[in-house]
């Protein structure tokens, strides 16, 4: 069963010169509809990554951002447990 997707010129010229790419340097003649599937195939292998790749804004820090938070880390010396944080918080 075949569908009808819409997809703008952008889009559609992309899809376009990959097919053209694989026949390039592959020799093998695909079909856009044999591309999209295998781009769908390889989201679902990684669907936790395409999924965020949906989301606003960046959802993991980068090392970069990771060594300056942890820098930024000082150790008071004095050890602070559950009861401790609780009554911080809670009086």
């Amino acid at each position: 069963m075949s569908t009808a997707v819409k997809m703008d010129e952008d889009a559609k010229s992309k899809l376009e010169e990959l097919q053209a790419e694989i026949k390039l340097k592959t020799g093998k003649k695909v079909t856009q509809q044999e591309i999209l599937t295998q781009l769908i195939e390889s989201a679902v292998e990684s669907r936790a990554e395409f999924v965020d790749s949906f989301r606003d804004g960046s959802t993991s820090l980068s090392e970069t951002e990771v060594q300056a938070f942890n820098e930024g880390m000082i150790a008071s010396g004095v050890e602070t447990d559950e009861d401790d944080i609780d009554d911080i918080l809670y009086g």
